[in-house]
């Protein structure tokens, strides 16, 4: 209400007094700058209670929702500190028992609370958003212990179009496995390629990547993609290098050089085009080309296909926890009817539950441990990043 700032019951007086002089509500609210609700609301307030009634007036509820005696507050609190290992649930029935029939009792969720303002409820630490770190490396010996993944840079084909080439190597062999000429970095695309891979050459033991899309997501939990978790569940370790330090990937960026030089100047018109001319380079990279760290022999002289073939996704059995739950589309799970986010990136998947605590709940993927859900709270309280060492489900 736009009063001036001089003295709002100055002002208020002043309004009062003008529609006692016979003034029409219309116009002296209009000359206000009122609403003509708010001027009745005035107008009516002073004609019931007098000129106290156009003071300012106390905006604190008349009742808060979960307000209770003093007396029945530090009874719970009291009731925690004699029994620490009991939850909210059993502080409430053990006011039932003693308050029965002399007061309201209050809600679970009241009694968490005020567990919870006096310092009484331990949580599990809050999840931040993981930052990505990178992850221990290996040193692969042998063929298919490791092989490593990227996007080239883009570049632009004579037809304007953008192309991102996917790029696999054997770290240990130095075999280009893969390069593929694609519109865009999407995961669906790359889904696709690792299964033509995989069905063409087994299982590696561990795939490392970078940071980025599609291999790793900044906004999935512990910075998972869809495409690593499906790595996980074929029981392929994930390495990750840190964050600006693509030397840490140095034998496939090396690869990259040879690649730029030898396969996109000039591009091709088309991305058919660009593609024959990265088949063109595989089969003169990995067969014909000698390479130094290999005593001049070539990549094909020295890699095998993995013994471990591709059948498609293994289940998933928890024989250690009370139950397991199917992660939905949308990223959720759903407990005793109450819906819980986890994540988009796990969707599909079947997690692991176990109660840790009253009403605290244990939720794992494979034998990794995610975090706790505490159903008052209905979210998924991560824990320290499971993956901040080299991600093996193996292990």
């Amino acid at each position: 209400m736009p009063w001036r700032e001089t003295s709002v019951m100055e002002e208020r007086l002043r309004f009062v007094a003008r529609l006692l002089e016979g003034e029409g509500m219309s116009d002296v609210c209009r000359e206000f700058g009122i609403s003509r609700k708010t001027g009745y609301k005035i107008f009516n307030r002073y004609k019931d209670d007098g000129l106290e009634a156009l003071t300012d007036r106390s905006r604190r509820p008349v009742r808060y929702a979960n307000q209770l005696p003093a007396q029945v507050e530090a009874l719970i609190v009291s009731s925690k500190k004699d029994k620490p290992h009991w939850g909210a649930r059993k502080i409430r029935e053990l006011l039932v028992r003693r308050l029965a029939g002399d007061l309201r009792i209050p809600s679970t969720s009241t009694v968490h609370a005020i567990l919870d303002r006096h310092g009484l409820v331990t949580h599990a630490r809050r999840r931040c958003r993981s930052k990505a770190e990178g992850t221990a490396l290996s040193h692969p010996l042998a063929p298919n212990e490791l092989w490593c993944v990227d996007f080239k840079g883009e570049f632009k084909l004579g037809n304007g179009r953008y192309c991102y080439p996917l790029t696999v190597t054997d770290q240990a062999s130095r075999y280009l496995l893969a390069c593929e000429a694609f519109e865009s970095t999407k995961e669906a695309a790359v889904f696709e390629a690792f299964r033509r891979l995989f069905a063409e050459r087994g299982l590696p033991s561990a795939i490392r990547s970078d940071n980025g899309v599609p291999f790793a997501s900044p906004n999935g939990l512990y910075n998972l993609s869809k495409l690593s978790v499906w790595w996980l569940r074929l029981g392929i370790a994930i390495e990750r290098i840190r964050p600006g330090h693509p030397q840490q990937n140095g034998r496939h960026e090396r690869m990259h050089l040879t690649l730029k030089k030898e396969a996109t100047r000039p591009p091709q018109m088309n991305m058919l085009q660009q593609q024959v001319r990265f088949d063109s380079f595989v089969n003169e990279f990995n067969r014909e080309r000698p390479h130094e760290a290999l005593a001049m022999k070539s990549p094909a002289d020295v890699y095998c296909a993995s013994s471990k073939a591709y059948t498609g996704l293994p289940d998933i059995n928890y024989p250690f926890h009370d139950r397991d739950a199917l992660v939905t589309n949308c990223g959720r799970i759903c407990m005793y009817r109450k819906k819980i986010n986890i994540s988009i990136v796990m969707a599909g998947q079947r997690l692991g539950i176990r109660e840790v605590d009253d009403g605290i709940w244990l939720v794992s993927f494979m034998h990794y441990d995610l975090g706790y859900i505490d159903l008052e709270q209905r979210t998924l309280q991560a824990i320290d990043n499971p993956f901040g060492t080299r991600l093996s489900p193996m292990s």
